[in-house]
């Protein structure tokens, strides 16, 4: 039994605690702000660190956009959101395979900047706290390398001054993402 064990704690010791995520994909709004908001797309690009063997922290940086654009309309807007994310969270194997399934949870620290057709900024909502929550599978591609398709929920919520017009946004998405990560 101690030989188990040992072999155990040396086969978790030996895993990589690092990593860096970049992904990306199609957003669907989940509410709609305003008038003719189509699907869009966002990436991110993030920094694991894990503190547990299934625990684990990350923060980084991502964007998204969401669009009117119609040929329909003069008054196209680009919704663009960037900023900061952080959280925590929990990644555990499916049996003996080189799958796992992930949780996430976190903070978004995001403003939301609104583009007219000539790709001006009209509005910049300031930055503010928002939240995320994701899901998926892990697929360990070997070498330290794995896919993490995955859903992820984001909102954040932020007023915006149009024209002297202030407007509250709820921005809300869920995104179907893919990602690489890099364990070191």
């Amino acid at each position: 039994m101690l030989v188990v064990l040992a072999m155990s704690a040396t086969a978790q010791e030996s895993e990589k605690r690092f990593g860096f995520e970049l992904n990306g994909g199609p957003s669907f709004p989940t509410n709609k702000f305003v008038d003719g908001l189509k699907v869009g797309f966002g990436f991110e690009g993030t920094f694991h660190y894990r503190f547990m063997s299934h625990v684990g922290v990350y923060a980084g940086w991502g964007a998204n956009w969401l669009s009117t654009e119609t040929s329909l309309s003069n008054d196209n807007l680009d919704y663009e959101e960037t900023g900061y994310v952080f959280g925590l969270s929990f990644n555990h194997p499916i049996g003996v395979t080189k799958l796992a399934y992930y949780l996430r949870a976190g903070a978004l620290y995001n403003h939301i900047e609104i583009e007219n057709n000539d790709g001006e900024i009209i509005s910049d909502s300031g930055h503010g706290i928002g939240y995320q929550l994701a899901g998926g599978i892990d697929i360990n591609l070997g070498r330290n390398w794995s896919l993490t398709p995955g859903l992820k929920f984001n909102t954040l919520s932020r007023d915006n001054e149009i024209e002297g017009v202030s407007k509250h946004i709820n921005y809300q998405y869920i995104s179907a993402r893919i990602g690489i990560v890099k364990k070191f």
